[in-house]
């Protein structure tokens, strides 16, 4: 049954249409595969057992009486800092640990109104600060592809349980959350295809935020035919988020031809940085000399301030996060510490049993930035900083048409070896490629292309200027059909 997973959504649905398969009886035994593997893998908080049966039940019940919608039996997961209503969102903290949304979040809610199955929702480093998807109150998550469970390869992060679930086979697609890399790296690792939209195309609402000016809601599925499928589904402008686009969104089909003879595409030298493995940097090349010898320009390009991006976002970030998450006081809704003495010390201890250390700490060195003493040497310095490095971008694009370079300097660590370094230092090294992008707002994709001598994805990335996404998936099929990854991902299965 897993392998009915490994199709892609319009295989899937045409199966549906042949009534060879039902989405009851797909979800039945799905939930099934998923409650015997998520133990080893640890991929969900909460699985949606109920919940799915019932929008499966009602799927197979508009496909019988020619009511189909476009999602209609297509399983999804959500990581677990999207809003679901009457579902638990617990964003893998104490926190929030008994909090049950009362609304969905808006790409949930466009998924849902499509048909989609919710089969559950997936692990994340807490509130979504980390790259190996570790520092969860429910555990490490743990990628498919290593050798050994007992001494497994981490997953990325912080959407790794979203990415796992797509390539273990128990969902077509999953919803993560992308501010810095987090769609893009545990794509990478795990070997589906990771998609970071321009800021604003998806709709924020119900997206528990953690740094507003660059969250965005990311996509992960297995081709990247399925990813724009789910793109166009629930892309577009939403009244109840003032940061999306206002104008109305036109779905975004594929180029049936790609013009490569006036297609430019940059190699930026920074991203051949220290860390980088000597086996990225040779499917980086390789791919690049296969689009030159299909016709494309390459064009060795500089970006200077690239290397400034990781200290840059981190400021930013922690700036940020100190003042989002002011508002778990344990007052209107978390966890809430037992202590009525006062209302500063109800408001000190819920903080520190609420959150872990990498929570607490972001908040203590944002709260220090922000300052009046550091406000301009940190916060505002690097506000300036983030500014050159979008006009990289503004530059680059003004002489190219698209960024190819690695999204991830290695394939997927080992769990034992991330866990040695600190969290600040993991992001430093995981993030470098990917947060570049969200600094600018620019979209990106994550293409897996080829096995290491690990036996594990490797992926690149490509970038385009705003709302070139057209180009940007039209180009990511090219490399896809071409590397043809899914014949290593199929054999696996």
């Amino acid at each position: 049954m897993s392998r009915l997973t490994t199709l892609s959504i319009k295989q899937l649905s045409r199966k549906f249409d042949e009534k060879s398969i039902c989405p009851k009886e797909l979800t039945i035994k799905t939930l099934s595969k998923i409650k015997e593997d998520n133990k080893k893998l640890n991929v969900f908080t909460t699985l949606t057992e109920d919940h799915a049966k019932k929008q499966a039940a009602d799927s197979s019940a508009r496909i019988n009486n020619g009511k189909k919608l476009p999602l209609d039996g297509i399983l999804v997961s959500v990581k677990d800092n999207f809003c679901t209503k009457s579902v638990p969102t617990t964003c893998a903290s104490k926190m929030l640990k008994n909090f049950t949304p009362t609304y969905n979040a808006t790409v949930y809610d466009k998924l849902e109104k499509a048909g989609a199955i919710l089969v559950g929702k997936t692990n994340l480093d807490e509130f979504g600060m980390g790259s190996g998807c570790i520092d969860s109150i429910f555990g490490s998550s743990k990628n498919c592809w290593s050798k050994d469970l007992n001494n497994p390869r981490i997953c990325g992060g912080s959407s790794g349980g979203s990415a796992t679930s797509v390539a273990a086979g128990f969902c077509m697609a999953a919803l993560g959350s992308d501010t810095g890399g987090s769609t893009r790296n545990p794509a990478s690792y795990c070997g589906v295809v990771g998609f970071k939209p321009t800021y604003g195309l998806l709709s924020r609402h119900g997206l528990i935020p953690l740094v507003n000016s660059m969250d965005v809601p990311g996509i992960l599925t297995k081709s990247v035919d399925d990813c724009l499928q789910i793109f166009n589904t629930i892309a577009g402008p939403d009244k109840l988020d003032s940061t999306t686009v206002k104008k109305p969104f036109n779905p975004t089909e594929l180029l049936k031809d790609i013009d490569f003879k006036n297609l430019k595409i940059g190699i930026p030298r920074e991203y051949n940085c220290e860390g980088l493995t000597s086996e990225v940097l040779e499917a980086w090349t390789k791919m690049a000399d296969f689009l030159e010898e299909n016709g494309a320009q390459i064009h060795e390009i500089t970006m200077p301030y690239t290397t400034s991006s990781i200290f840059v976002y981190s400021i930013l970030n922690q700036c940020e996060v100190s003042s989002n998450f002011s508002r778990y006081d344990g007052i209107e809704y978390g966890h809430r510490a037992d202590d009525e003495t006062s209302t500063e010390n109800l408001y000190a201890k819920t903080r520190a049993e609420g959150f872990n250390n990498v929570v607490k700490n972001r908040i203590f060195a944002g709260n220090y930035f922000l300052l009046r003493k550091n406000y301009d040497k940190y916060f505002l310095k690097a506000l300036k900083v983030r500014r050159l490095v979008s006009d990289d971008f503004r530059k680059a694009f003004k002489n190219v048409d698209l960024l190819l370079t690695p999204t991830t300097l290695s394939d997927a660590p080992l769990l034992n070896d991330f866990v040695r370094n600190h969290n600040r230092d993991q992001c430093a090294v995981q993030d470098f490629c990917t947060c570049p992008a969200n600094m600018a707002g620019i979209p990106a994709i994550s293409i897996p292309v080829k096995l290491s001598s690990n036996k594990l994805p490797i992926s690149l990335q490509l970038m385009g200027n705003n709302f070139s996404e057209q180009l940007l998936f039209s180009v990511a099929k090219f490399i896809e059909d071409s590397v043809d990854f899914l014949t290593y991902y199929n054999y696996k299965m």
